[in-house]
């Protein structure tokens, strides 16, 4: 039986994770990454490979996009569910981003100050509870 623990612990396996996981740690999307990337499974070490020293295609796709919608709503300074009630459902270009900050619509304005808002009571509930530890030594 300890043979047997032994041989199957010492089979190294690699870990490995769909493309769809890896293009969303590396804060990218997915359709625009190329073929290659999209079609095979990535395994950890490519991908710590990929985020020390990234390929050309993932510096240009990091720069100018089109970028998730995690990404869009970080650089907009709203939450995913704003993009939504604003009416951005697809990634957007670096472009594309930049020309909505420039215009600024009402949408953005009202989503930025919501979560400005929600900003401020999460820094004000941690304080709380920070307080109330403190209280109860």
């Amino acid at each position: 039986m300890l043979d047997t623990l032994d041989t199957m612990t010492s089979h190294q396996n690699t870990q490995t994770m769909k493309p769809a996981t890896a293009a969303k740690k590396l804060g990218v999307y997915l359709e625009a990454t190329p073929a290659e990337f999209q079609e095979g499974a990535v395994s950890r070490a490519e991908l710590t490979a990929l985020q020390a020293d990234p390929p050309q295609w993932l510096q240009d796709l990091r720069a100018n996009g089109p970028h998730p919608r995690p990404v869009v709503a970080n650089k907009l300074g709203v939450s995913i569910s704003g993009l939504a009630r604003g009416g951005v459902t697809e990634a957007l270009t670096t472009e594309q981003i930049d020309a909505l900050k420039d215009e600024n619509p009402e949408w953005l304005q009202k989503e930025r100050a919501t979560q400005n808002e929600v900003r401020k009571e999460t820094v004000r509930i941690k304080e709380m509870k920070a307080e109330k530890a403190e209280k109860s030594k």
